[in-house]
């Protein structure tokens, strides 16, 4: 059975493909680590969480990141009221796409003014192959009005503290807290993932 909630917020992933955004995902709804193959088009994942006493369903998007399918995940971006943008620290065109594609394509799609953003840096467990600094990810963040975090999916260190931080802020953003009450009238219809999901999992 359906478990009760107070509130629905929508969270979307998104990020160049193999950064590790379904492998972040799942460390956080399942508390595991898998080694996944890319993402066909959309994943879709639960996760039930409280928050100040209130109950909160989180529906996650995880987009794939390869170019050709981008035409189907730009309009995920719709009435999100949060959105992950993720990059691998050991791989500089994931964080210099943020801003040349990522960050450009939240502007153009997004439809929600208040939506917050959750910069992360994964894959810190690989730390001598670090080619992005934590500072550049902090400026980058501060540049872009992004929260920020740097997270190991493998090792699952900062998994929960990047999703607690980002979904306390959209607790405390009144707007996107009412949108999350409308949101709950809407699921009371039984709400089936669209067939628009496909294979599991991006790349650790």
């Amino acid at each position: 059975m359906e478990t009760q909630f107070d509130y629905l917020f929508k969270l979307l992933m998104i990020g160049d493909s193999g950064v590790g955004k379904s492998s972040l995902l799942l460390s956080f709804t399942a508390g595991t680590f898998d080694e996944l193959s890319p993402t066909i088009g959309v994943d879709f994942k639960v996760k039930h969480v409280t928050v100040g006493g209130k109950k909160l369903k989180l529906a996650i998007w995880d987009t794939a990141g390869q170019e050709r399918f981008r035409t189907l995940t730009s309009s995920y971006y719709r009435g999100a009221q949060g959105v992950v943008m993720v990059y691998d620290v050991t791989r500089r065109e994931t964080f210099t796409n943020l801003s040349e594609v990522w960050a450009k394509e939240f502007e153009l799609y997004s439809t929600n003014q208040d939506c917050i953003k959750m910069l992360v840096g994964n894959k810190v467990d690989k730390e001598s192959q670090r080619v992005v600094t934590k500072k550049e990810g902090v400026e980058f963040a501060r540049e872009n009005g992004c929260l920020f975090i740097e997270c190991s999916a493998k090792t699952h260190v900062n998994v929960q503290q990047c999703f607690d931080e980002l979904v306390l802020k959209i607790v405390d953003t009144p707007s996107l807290l009412a949108e999350g009450a409308k949101g709950v009238k809407k699921n009371m219809f039984n709400q089936k993932t669209p067939a628009a999901n496909a294979a599991t999992g991006a790349c650790c």
